[in-house]
């Protein structure tokens, strides 16, 4: 039975790199048959990785079978992953976000959860000195994950082996990290094509805080006007996104990866309490620029409040 391998919904870099790289090493070190997966269209910046290391787009998936043998990547939390998860035989689960609970396992699996930025960096200490045989491919693919979930070692989740691994990536790739990352953010900042409620839900975690529901979003862009300048229409369509979604407010932030600092948009009174107990922030537009915040995982989701 050949082990299906995907990370979250909304697949960002990680959730559409990792998979790819994991289903090598199972393939051609291990010779266990797998599959990497996506759970959904993959964004702009994880398009432009599979063009440029000409990689194939993994299959898209809305569910999985009953039994059916599964990894998880790059997430452990249920609300992000398919419908039956806990009817599949999950295997193995790779990660680098808090244990969220409420997975249920056939029986005992591997788990290694570490804390550090990306879960591509997990992956390449786990395969050992196998790493060196990873084809360029699956090495770029590996670069562009940690260089996406570091925004190029801005983020507060770097730590110094994630950037380690991948200046180590980079010299057996022959890149200089600036340029390639460039391109990475370039394609990143794309949106042009996107509706509104593409845009919301591009990026984005569903997080409780005190009975309140919140879909948390992130765009990380160098060129945040783009979005911003759209902020009208995009907040009349956060409304029909939370319904349907079944949440009580989306909370958008637009990260700007050059400046280091993130604006959230203020459509209502909710969200400006949420910028003021959670980030000491006074909203008196529809948008309030917060300085310094990268992180969803580390500075937005852990200081939430209502």
């Amino acid at each position: 039975m050949t082990i299906q391998i995907f990370g979250h919904k909304s697949p960002d870099t990680d959730s559409t790199g990792s998979p790819i790289v994991w289903a090598w090493y199972l393939n051609e070190i291990k010779g266990v048959a797998a599959a990497p997966k996506l759970l959904g269209e993959p964004n702009t910046e994880a398009a432009f990785m599979l063009e440029r290391w000409n990689l194939d787009k993994p299959e898209i998936i809305t569910d999985i079978e009953d039994d059916a043998a599964a990894i998880i990547v790059d997430t452990n939390n249920p609300a992000e992953l398919p419908a039956n998860i806990n009817g599949a035989d999950v295997q193995a689960i790779i990660d680098h976000h808090k244990l969220v609970g409420g997975l249920e396992t056939k029986g005992p699996i591997d788990i290694t959860i570490r804390p550090l930025a990306c879960t591509a960096t997990i992956m390449i200490d786990l395969m050992g000195d196998d790493a060196d045989k990873m084809p360029e491919a699956i090495k770029g693919a590996a670069l562009t994950c940690i260089l996406s979930d570091t925004l190029e070692f801005r983020s507060p989740t770097t730590t110094p082996h994630d950037k380690a691994v991948a200046e180590k990536l980079a010299t057996d790739l022959g890149l200089d990290i600036a340029s390639y990352a460039a391109d990475m953010f370039a394609a990143k900042s794309d949106v042009s094509s996107f509706s509104d409620a593409e845009l919301i839900r591009m990026d984005s975690k569903e997080y409780e805080v005190d009975g309140t529901k919140f879909r948390v979003s992130v765009l990380e862009t160098t060129a945040p006007s783009v979005v911003l300048d759209r902020k009208a229409s995009i907040m009349d369509s956060m409304t029909a996104v939370a319904s349907e979604d079944g949440v009580d407010q989306v909370l958008l932030f637009v990260v700007d990866i050059l400046n280091e600092e993130a604006t959230l948009m203020v459509p209502n009174d909710l969200v400006k309490t949420v910028a003021a107990k959670s980030f000491d922030a006074n909203a008196e537009g529809d948008t309030v620029v917060l300085p310094g915040v990268m992180s969803r995982k580390k500075q937005i989701i852990p200081n939430l409040k209502v």
